[in-house]
């Protein structure tokens, strides 16, 4: 049986005296993805900030591995640094192994281009190198999809397909797009409600 990476027994959450969270529970197993769904504001990136350990003002408890990785919404890359450094820097791997990465997520021969210098899809893709060159346990994916046409949106999948298969890599998934969640997750949770629980 897969080992169990990720425990949160929630029993709330209010920002700025409004409660945001009603009580909920989510266990993750290694080489399992889930996925988050709901409308926009409901509290999907709030989860994603608990299981980070970002999060404040919460009832509960959060038990993982210590691996996490974790891609946002935006690249949220160093503009300052070129495209191997924006590797090496935050996960501390070495430039050989950051190069393998990039050669992986297709940015061959770009390392030593600064972020401003790539388009937004490459952008994307060196999040997701970012995100798995330190072979995390955990994975967490706020709307990494988001603003892509659905030809890039597609091919950024499929990347991040190849990227986990043959990996263990347990990864929690947040998008309003059902078609992402079907295709990527093992299971769908849904948030609902007012404070939101899943459903």
């Amino acid at each position: 049986m897969p080992e169990t990476v990720l425990n949160l027994d929630l029993l709330g959450l209010s920002l700025s005296g409004q409660p945001i969270l009603a009580d909920l529970s989510l266990t993750l197993s290694a080489g399992e993805t889930v996925a988050i769904t709901g409308p926009s504001g409901i509290g999907k990136t709030s989860i994603l900030r608990i299981l980070a350990g970002l999060g404040t003002g919460f009832s509960g408890t959060v038990q993982r591995s210590e691996r996490v990785a974790m891609v946002f919404q935006e690249p949220t890359l160093l503009p300052w640094r070129n495209v191997r450094d924006n590797l090496c820097l935050a996960t501390g791997v070495s430039a050989q192994k950051a190069e393998a990465k990039l050669i992986d997520v297709g940015l061959k021969g770009l390392g030593d281009r600064f972020p401003g210098q790539l388009s937004l899809g490459q952008q994307r893709r060196l999040s997701l190198a970012r995100a798995f060159v330190a072979d995390p346990q955990i994975l967490l994916m706020d709307e990494p999809f988001v603003s892509l046409d659905e030809a890039l949106a597609e091919e950024m999948m499929g990347l991040f397909e190849e990227l986990r298969s043959g990996t263990d890599v347990a990864t929690v998934l947040v998008t309003h797009v059902p078609k992402e969640a079907e295709r990527l997750a093992d299971r769908i949770l849904r948030l609902e409600g007012r404070p939101a629980t899943f459903r």
